[in-house]
Parts: C-alpha cells; sequence; structure tokens
C-alpha cells in the first residue's frame, strides 16, 4: 500500500467520516456530554476528556464504573437525539461541493454515530445523503477496527485498493488504514499519524478528493510512472518535495 490511486482506468470510491469531518458538531458533542455529566454529578471537562479517545462504553466504564451502564447508554441517546432535533449544527466549508460533485454511488458514509442522527444533521444542514451509511449498528466492531470502511467498500461493489478514506480521528485513520485503503486527513492543523496526505481544511482537500473519484489522480500516476520508465534517467527532474 503507498498511498496513490489505483489504475486510472478503474472506479474510484470515497468513503468519508461525518462528525469532525464533514459536519462540525464539537461543540454540540460537548454540550451533550456535559448534560450528561451533570445527570450524574460528574465534571463535564473530565468526562469529555475521556469521550474523546474511547467509546460510550468504556467512558462509562472509567467515569462512573458504579453506574448501570446499559442506563448510562440509554441518558447519552437520549441527550443526542435531543441535540440532533434542537441543536445547532453547520457543514464544514466545501462539504456541499464536494458531496455534490461526486458521481453517484461511488461514496459512502462511516460514522460510529448512528444512522437518523446521521439523517437528521445532514438534513438541517442540506448535505446530500449516499446510498450507502455504515453506522454504528451495522457492525460489532467499530473504528479503530477495519470492519466499518471494509463493509462500506462491500456494499459500493469496491475493491479496498480503490477507496479513499477521508478522516480527521486517530482511530479513524486507523481503521482506514489497516482496511488497506488509502487515507487523507482533513480539518487538523497537525497531521494525524498515518495518513498519505494532509490538509488543514475540507476546503483545502475538496479539488483534490474530487480528483481522486474522477480518476484524473490515477492519470497523472501513471502518466509520471510511464515517463519515468521510459526516459534516460538524466531527463527525469523531479522537484524538491514532489511525491511521484
Amino acid at each position: 500500500m503507498n498511498g496513490e490511486p489505483a489504475g486510472p482506468d478503474r472506479t474510484k470510491y470515497v468513503l468519508f467520516d461525518v462528525d469532525g469531518t464533514l459536519i462540525d458538531a464539537v461543540s454540540n458533542q460537548r454540550r451533550v456530554w456535559a448534560a450528561w455529566a451533570e445527570r450524574y454529578g460528574k465534571d463535564a471537562d473530565e468526562v469529555y476528556h475521556v469521550a474523546l479517545r474511547t467509546r460510550p462504553l468504556e467512558t462509562f466504564a472509567q467515569v462512573a464504573a458504579d453506574e448501570d451502564p446499559s442506563e448510562c447508554l440509554a441518558a447519552l441517546h437520549e441527550l443526542e437525539d435531543e441535540d440532533v432535533r434542537s441543536g445547532v449544527y453547520a457543514a464544514f466549508d466545501g462539504a456541499s461541493e464536494l458531496l455534490r460533485g461526486l458521481p453517484s454511488g461511488s461514496w459512502a458514509l462511516v460514522t460510529s454515530n448512528y444512522e437518523h442522527r446521521v439523517r437528521g444533521r445532514f438534513l438541517r444542514t442540506g448535505l446530500p445523503m449516499p446510498s450507502v451509511i455504515v453506522d454504528a449498528a451495522a457492525v460489532e466492531e467499530g473504528k479503530p477496527s477495519p470492519v466499518p470502511y471494509l463493509q462500506a467498500a462491500a456494499r459500493l461493489g469496491a475493491a479496498p485498493e480503490d477507496c479513499l478514506v477521508i478522516e480527521d480521528a486517530p482511530s479513524g485513520v486507523q481503521s482506514g488504514l489497516r482496511s488497506g485503503m488509502t487515507v487523507w486527513g482533513v480539518n487538523a492543523a497537525v497531521a494525524v499519524e498515518g495518513v498519505h496526505r494532509h490538509f488543514v481544511s475540507l476546503r483545502e482537500a475538496v479539488p483534490h478528493i474530487l480528483a481522486f473519484a474522477s480518476g484524473r489522480a490515477g492519470n497523472a500516476v501513471a502518466t509520471v510512472s510511464k515517463a519515468k520508465a521510459t526516459a534516460k534517467p538524466s531527463m527525469v527532474n523531479t522537484p524538491r518535495g514532489q511525491k511521484m
């Protein structure tokens, strides 16, 4: 796996994480966890710090070990559903242009959340929905397991090497890498370890993602590879810092 698109004549697919990648939900997540912490008499900052690194049941085990985890989860789901109905959401700059520019059937959502919440957020932000959504209920193993992204690829009829994963979080990046896919990181000042390419914002990544999906990126790679194979060494000049 070298992080470059597969052959130019093969259909390309793009698999997106949702929260933090397409939709800015940081303030919503913090508000939900603060409300949950208040309900259980816990420190909101401590709870949120743990929740950023772990899945809900693991969070409860660390911050509320004396509570019934099923009741904790039910309370969290109640708060999240209410936030979908009443919270303020915004799509990241470039998200609408990007999703509307991708060919139908060539992209999917892979989220650790639940489909009904994703649909609610997309409806409120005006983003289009794909035909394939892999959510928390669709898999027994969540990120960083490769299972979510592999399931999305299978449902699209795509080979892993033809897929590009767009992520913002370490667990999602690891999930994409373990599935054998190309992984690009967005919406972070510092690149997540392991990504093949890094973009500070989704907006910066938009033209590159569209190029990958259209096959233009693959054509460029194929052309360069052919030129390197046929040219004399002295005639091939690679600019400093350029990846071939």
